[in-house]
């Protein structure tokens, strides 16, 4: 019973992870039809900036974290402004462009700091853990948990309850009508990779909580689970959430119970077999 909680608390805080780079991926493929090939590496850049806070920089843990997303964030709405708004009507390009980019910054980060893992410094209220039903499970998990949580309620709220959440659902829905109807969909364009930037990026602070450390490539293994997770749950945060706990679940799951590594094949076996079933994903929705 221990095993099966602590799995299950270890595949929750993955898929809480997943999540954090999904979602921000998912509003931008769900809006703007965009397969941002370089999320991986915002998510790099959070998690290094996050990093050199906390050690260089002498900031504590409660203020590198936001340091590295608002860093991600910049680095995000940069790339939409820069490189993604002129290349809108060219999705080939825009695809060979991000995945240069999504190559290069992690290339550049091992450049400055190398290749090794940097180890990320863990607070003390969070280097402990919980007994649950008989399981020592890892503080971290629940807190990735709490995160991702956060952020889907606030994503709900947003496009639920604010004026540029209505423009991004209804451009999701019919672009055309809603730049007819006078409205700048740039705007709502730049917001939301502002925010898939600071989804992403709070996900690569966090991810050096669950895995112990940082690396120049650990954003690019993410963004493939993290691409799973997005067609599971089609231009839908909802959806997103669930793909994530699934994901998360089956991949600890499969990987204990299994040989190692059956549990990504596994990962990618039950995406097909969702996409067959239900071919707009969980929900069909981005709400």
């Amino acid at each position: 019973m221990s095993t099966v909680v602590l799995l299950a608390c270890t595949g929750l805080g993955l898929g809480a992870l997943y999540f954090l780079v999904a979602s921000g991926l998912s509003l931008i493929f769900g809006l703007m039809d965009v397969l941002n090939f370089a999320h991986g590496a915002l998510l790099s850049v959070g998690a290094y900036a996050a990093w050199w806070a906390a050690t260089d920089g002498g900031m504590g843990f409660w203020l590198a974290v936001p340091f590295g997303t608002l860093v991600g964030t910049a680095a995000s709405v940069l790339l939409e402004l820069a490189l993604i708004r002129p290349l809108y009507a060219r999705p080939r390009d825009q695809i060979l462009a991000t995945v240069g980019v999504g190559l290069a910054l992690p290339a550049l980060l091992m450049g400055i700091w190398g290749s090794d893992a940097r180890p990320f410094p863990q607070p003390a209220a969070l280097s402990g853990t919980v007994n649950l039903l008989g399981a020592t499970v890892p503080v971290n998990r629940f807190v990735l948990m709490a995160a991702a949580l956060a952020v889907l309620l606030l994503l709900r709220l947003f496009l639920a309850r604010t004026r540029y959440g209505l423009i991004v659902r209804a451009g999701v829905e019919d672009r055309a009508m809603v730049t007819a109807l006078g409205i700048d969909v740039r705007k709502a364009f730049t917001l939301v990779f502002a925010i898939g930037g600071a989804a992403a990026s709070l996900g690569g602070a966090l991810a050096g909580l669950y895995f112990g450390s940082v690396n120049p490539s650990q954003g690019t293994g993410l963004l493939v689970f993290a691409f799973v997770v997005v067609m599971g749950g089609t231009g839908s945060v909802t959806g997103a959430a669930v793909a994530s706990v699934g994901v998360g679940l089956v991949q600890q799951f499969a990987n204990y119970y299994t040989t190692a590594g059956l549990g990504d094949l596994s990962v990618v076996v039950l995406l097909a077999v969702l996409l067959l079933v239900k071919p707009r994903g969980l929900t069909g929705r981005l709400a």
